[in-house]
């Protein structure tokens, strides 16, 4: 019988499931589960019809874009998502960034890599870039929640992760309690490259909700302005585009 050596430490050290929070109890002789089988139906993927920009999921499928992504271009070239922000899914990652259940990024990363790493690769994408903390945020918090998630599709995939490559030079305010105005003013010159000039040509942005994509179109700029030639964004969860 075949025996799972990476899950020894899981014996000692159980992960959660990221939509009912038990812990998963393991064997070393069966491949470990991220999820428990009751709640892996509960999030609802992203499925088309969807916006061809963003990547929200959209009413009709005569439509190419969101309401958002029909007003305005957007710097990055296009955008996927997991999972529609909603349910079990916001739970999960209200769990996930304030009650430190780290071992989540796991399961989001594998299935994000797992949908997503075909187009990922098509696209010829060159590093994986997290959306950044500022530093206060990051110290009170304890981690980056995009850059766990980040590192785990870039693990799964072989694509390097640029973790400071893209800084947060402003600690802005809350996106969630803003407007769609307020979004973007708050973003405003909130990023800056380590260096002057970026050396890859396709960047991927990760971060862990989409929702108006004031933060991402502002990332992607700033990338974009450093030297980078395409930037794709891909989130956890999105909101809908209707």
């Amino acid at each position: 019988m075949k025996i799972y050596m990476e899950n020894l430490p899981r014996l000692l050290f159980p992960p959660r499931c990221p939509f009912c929070d038990k812990v998963l109890f393991h064997s070393i002789f069966a491949p470990a589960e991220k999820a428990c089988g009751a709640c892996r139906g509960k999030p609802e993927y992203v499925k088309e019809p969807m916006c061809k920009r963003c990547g929200k999921p959209i009413a009709d499928e005569r439509q190419e874009y969101c309401l958002d992504c029909g007003e305005k271009e957007r710097p990055y070239a296009q955008g996927k998502a997991l999972w529609v922000y909603e349910g079990a899914v916001k739970e999960s990652l209200y769990r996930f960034k304030y009650a430190g259940r780290r071992e989540y990024a796991g399961y989001y990363g594998e299935e994000l890599a797992r949908a997503y790493g075909g187009w990922i690769r098509g696209r010829g994408v060159e590093g994986i870039v997290p959306i950044p903390l500022s530093r206060k945020r990051k110290r009170r918090r304890g981690f980056n929640q995009a850059e766990l998630v980040a590192k785990e599709v870039g693990r799964r995939l072989g694509i390097p992760v640029y973790r400071d490559l893209l800084l947060r030079v402003r600690d802005t305010r809350a996106q969630k309690a803003l407007s769609g105005a307020e979004r973007k003013n708050n973003l405003k010159n909130a990023f800056k490259t380590k260096g002057n000039k970026v050396q890859l040509n396709h960047i991927l942005l990760v971060d862990d909700i989409y929702t108006t994509g004031s933060t991402m179109d502002e990332a992607a700029e700033t990338l974009m302005r450093a030297g980078a030639r395409k930037v794709y964004c891909l989130s956890v969860s999105i909101g809908r585009g209707y």
